[in-house]
């Protein structure tokens, strides 16, 4: 950013998103506000609700059954990652 000079409208680019203005605007567009607390509900409301689980839903299993199933030795990381060469 400083060294193609263009700090300053980074920032004011950042401070728009982060405002009210910007995060009802990405709110109107069906996007979820990062800062939904500045938003008004009834555009907030327009957004699918979203249900969260964790790590111990019965589909995950716990961290005790994730563990190894993704990152032990030859867990799934293992089969979907390749080393630059």
């Amino acid at each position: 950013v400083d060294a193609k000079g263009t700090r300053k409208v980074a920032e004011a680019y950042l401070s728009y998103l982060y405002s009210k203005e910007g995060q009802t605007l990405i709110a109107k567009n069906h996007y979820r506000p990062s800062k939904p607390d500045l938003v008004p509900p009834e555009d907030l409301a327009k957004l699918p609700e979203i249900k969260l689980i964790t790590i111990d839903d019965p589909l995950f299993g716990g961290w005790k059954k994730a563990q190894p199933y993704h990152f032990g030795d030859g867990g799934i990381f293992d089969q979907i990652y390749k080393p630059a060469q």
